[in-house]
């Protein structure tokens, strides 16, 4: 049983390295300290002031698992110029590297963990439901790489030293389009290195993220990519309905695919006709009710409580302006538990929604052989 009624909580979208060195954040000191030192030197843009997440919030919050990314995206038209930065794909890789480098210092630290396979996902799991508080104050928190854009991977044939240096899953596409791929607010297929991009990651055992991917790269790429799959950040299109968020139709052929969907906490995805910079998290009753109804939609549609999880993506470019106004930061994803057995769910549910549904995820995947997936029989089944 965890010690001190705290459930370990696994998140699976932070972009923690792009807030360190694009935003030149240090995620060592408490989300007060990063706040204040932002309003000290006037920083007015979005988001600054206003942050939730730091290694102290994480602990506190006993979110000792996470997907952390790279992000290095290539400029486009009229898309989020804080993030669409790089000119080329060579200077994308370059940035990309150096934010792997930037995860790999911390390591070293003892700040965080690199977990790559699932001897040590299983011992790091192990480690945080049983260590007493005391000793977890000192554990490191552990993380999976993920690239959100495919942007730096120069070609397909450089999937596999991505692979070697530790990268884990790969989301082809963000706002806008990629080289392989159209993505969120575009339509489109996959473009003529896609394939070639999917089935190199398949050969690898490299993970698909589909977050992002426009509805005919969701298709195209479920069709030819046979590996194991998962939807990072998403929510529900039936409950506010943007081309960002997932279909009822998605989210079935993702369960059938034995997926696990990370519902995000980006208050646009959660509130229907959500304006940025002018709606107001509390004027529009934005709270993590809000996130427990994706969640719960997603848990109606599987028939089961084993598809649904966490992928905050807090911090990925807004603060506590666009986040549930009842969430200070991240430490606040410990109210979950309570609102998820408010709605009827087991404490098995919970627990699964909270991180067993991703590590059950990512023992299937890496112990498949050649990175498949096996099928999953858990969309068949109640619980």
């Amino acid at each position: 049983m965890p010690h001190g009624n705290r459930l370990l909580i696994a998140d699976a979208h932070l972009d923690l390295a792009w807030n360190a060195l694009d935003w030149n954040r240090d995620l060592r000191l408490p989300v007060a300290a990063i706040r204040q030192r932002e309003k000290e030197q006037g920083m007015t843009d979005k988001g600054r002031g206003l942050g939730t997440v730091s290694f102290h919030e994480l602990r506190r919050g006993r979110v000792g698992l996470f997907i952390a990314t790279l992000l290095a995206r290539l400029i486009r038209p009229n898309l989020m110029p804080a993030i669409q930065r790089y000119e080329s794909m060579e200077a994308a890789q370059a940035a990309a590297y150096g934010q792997m480098a930037y995860y790999r210092s911390l390591e070293r630290q003892g700040h965080l963990r690199w977990i790559k396979d699932w001897p040590a996902l299983e011992a790091h799991v192990a480690r945080w439901t049983t260590a007493p508080d005391a000793e977890l104050e000192r554990e490191p928190l552990g993380f999976i790489l993920s690239m959100e854009g495919a942007d730096p991977v120069l070609s397909p044939d450089e999937v596999e030293e991505w692979w070697q240096a530790g990268l884990r899953i790969i989301g082809p596409a963000h706002y806008g389009v990629s080289p392989y791929a159209h993505g969120t607010g575009t339509e489109g297929g996959l473009f003529p290195e896609g394939p070639a991009l999917l089935r190199a990651m398949e050969r690898v055992g490299m993970i698909l993220d589909v977050t992002h991917l426009s509805d005919q790269c969701f298709d195209e790429a479920l069709d030819l990519y046979g590996g194991p799959v998962l939807a990072s950040h998403h929510n529900c299109r039936a409950l506010v309905p943007d081309q960002r968020q997932l279909t009822d139709g998605q989210i079935k052929r993702l369960i059938q695919r034995g997926a696990v969907i990370g519902a995000a906490f980006d208050a646009w995805m959660l509130h229907p006709g959500w304006v940025r910079g002018k709606t107001r998290p509390d004027e529009a009753g934005v709270t993590l009710e809000r996130v427990v109804d994706h969640i719960d939609r997603v848990c109606q549609l599987a028939g089961n409580a084993r598809h649904a999880a966490i992928g905050t993506d807090l911090d990925g470019g807004f603060g506590t302006e666009q986040s549930p106004y009842d969430l200070d930061t991240i430490a606040d994803l410990q109210r979950l538990p309570e609102l998820l057995r408010r709605r009827g769910y087991t404490q098995e549910a919970v627990e699964g929604i909270l991180h067993r549904n991703w590590v059950r995820f990512f023992e299937r995947a890496w112990k498949a052989s050649g990175g498949r997936q096996p099928p999953d029989s858990s969309a068949q089944s109640g619980g």
